[in-house]
């Protein structure tokens, strides 16, 4: 009778969790009212306020609103193995 032998590979189990978010460089478009294209050339979003007042929103460098900002979740990640191989007979 043939031997049947099963392996199982112990591939990584990953997991993505959203920790934090924050907000790079401004894309407003200053001349689209003139049908040009003109940003500020503001680098990253910097609160001109204490997280939940009306200047938790507008940005001190360029002074327009935090939706302009190109949003970045920074995510963790996290790695397990499993260390489960089994062999059957």
């Amino acid at each position: 009778m043939k031997k049947l032998l099963i392996l199982r590979r112990c591939e990584p189990i990953v997991r993505f969790s959203c920790c934090s978010v924050r907000y790079g460089e401004c894309r407003r478009n200053h001349a689209a009212s003139t049908g040009g294209y003109a940003i500020d050339g503001c680098r990253e979003f910097i609160a001109e306020g204490e997280e939940g007042t009306g200047g938790a929103l507008k940005c001190a460098s360029c002074g327009c609103h935090r939706s302009f900002h190109r949003r970045i979740q920074v995510y963790e990640v996290s790695w397990d193995y499993a260390s489960d191989t089994s062999s059957t007979e």
